[in-house]
């Protein structure tokens, strides 16, 4: 049989029992939220890996192409009538042009590359606020009152702390720590 005390809809709980279960309950939640975020992730790094692989193949049969496609456009150079050599030639200084163009185009691209000014400003505007900001003053602690409070609440790690002689230097160093 079923205690009624137990059941969520039951108006015969306690506020401490309900806390108790919502307590639970989120903690459940965030577990489950969680899982499957790593689920997610777990499932997005894997596509994004087959992804990657697929670009990298990719490249390689690009590059591959490369001297297959200049033979091709060699021979169909010959084929036009110029001789074997000189349709290379015309290949490999093509392939040169372009090479050089490219470079080109890549020192004036560097070139334009400036420090990022923005946040170069916003940061040194960001440390003279720091450098400014004083830190809150937190009112110190007495250790025998954290002694006295701890030894009322009755826990047993204050007890031996006291009964031990040690907890007036861990108190005082805690209440130091804090400020």
């Amino acid at each position: 049989m079923s205690d009624p005390g137990n059941y969520a809809g039951s108006t015969d709980r306690s506020i401490g029992q309900l806390v108790a279960s919502a307590t639970a309950e989120m903690s459940a939640l965030v577990h489950d939220e969680i899982a499957l975020a790593k689920a997610e992730v777990r499932q997005d790094v894997k596509r994004g890996a087959i992804g990657g692989i697929a670009f990298v193949a990719a490249g390689v049969f690009a590059l591959f192409s490369i001297p297959v496609l200049s033979f091709a456009a060699a021979y169909g150079i010959h084929n036009l009538g110029l001789g074997l050599a000189w349709s290379f030639l015309i290949v490999g200084v093509a392939f040169i042009a372009l090479g050089g163009l490219l470079a080109f185009l890549g020192i004036r691209k560097f070139k334009k590359v400036k420090p990022p000014e923005k946040s170069i400003a916003s940061a040194k505007q960001t440390a003279a606020v720091l450098q400014k900001a004083k830190p809150h003053p937190r009112p110190s602690i007495e250790a025998a009152a954290i002694i006295e409070r701890s030894a009322v609440s009755g826990s047993s790690l204050a007890k031996k702390d006291v009964e031990g002689g040690s907890g007036r230097d861990k108190a005082g160093s805690v209440a130091r720590s804090s400020t």
